[in-house]
């Protein structure tokens, strides 16, 4: 867990504001019983996990593909190769959703847009060396050349929701 005070209270508004907002169906499966608050949901999405992200092609076909998320101050961060179809995507159309699922005990469901973290060429983003240091701990220094093979991405959420029959199953064994 690596948020601040304030990014815990900017998470908790966001998930209180989407599920305030969302479908009387979706609020009947995604209830306040069955869901999560930002200090529980930062103890379980810890270390890597694995996300479907969808863009969407200039024809506007949606496509899924997965990549390796990691959830730090609150928002995900995730990675793909430069000249991989979603990177093209991204860059001129940044809207995605990303969808981490365990089994039935945990789905956490995102829609907002992507920041590019690590441009070719360009002034990283805030927040780009913490991640990078991150990454090289988690991966390896010489897993990739960090500023020509991969671009990374931060999502912005716009709306999340997070889905959890037994908070308290899924919480037992997360860090403190």
């Amino acid at each position: 867990m690596r948020e601040t005070p304030e990014e815990f209270e900017e998470l908790q508004a966001l998930l209180d504001s989407s599920l305030s907002r969302s479908t009387p169906h979706l609020r009947s499966i995604v209830s306040t019983e069955r869901t999560l608050t930002a200090g529980q949901l930062t103890r379980v999405l810890t270390g890597m996990c694995t996300l479907s992200l969808a863009t969407v092609t200039a024809k506007g076909e949606p496509r899924v593909s997965g990549v390796d998320g990691h959830f730090l101050h609150g928002r995900w961060h995730f990675g793909t190769a430069r000249d991989a179809a979603k990177a093209r995507h991204l860059a001129v159309r940044p809207a995605a959703s990303a969808a981490h699922m365990r089994g039935e005990d945990l789905g956490v469901f995102t829609h907002g847009e992507v920041e590019i973290l690590n441009p070719r060429g360009g002034e990283p983003a805030a927040g780009w060396p913490e991640l990078l240091s991150y990454l090289k701990d988690l991966y390896g220094e010489n897993a990739f050349d960090w500023d020509e093979d991969v671009v990374y991405y931060r999502l912005r959420p716009h709306w999340m929701t997070a889905y959890a029959p037994d908070a308290a199953k899924l919480t037992a064994n997360a860090p403190a």
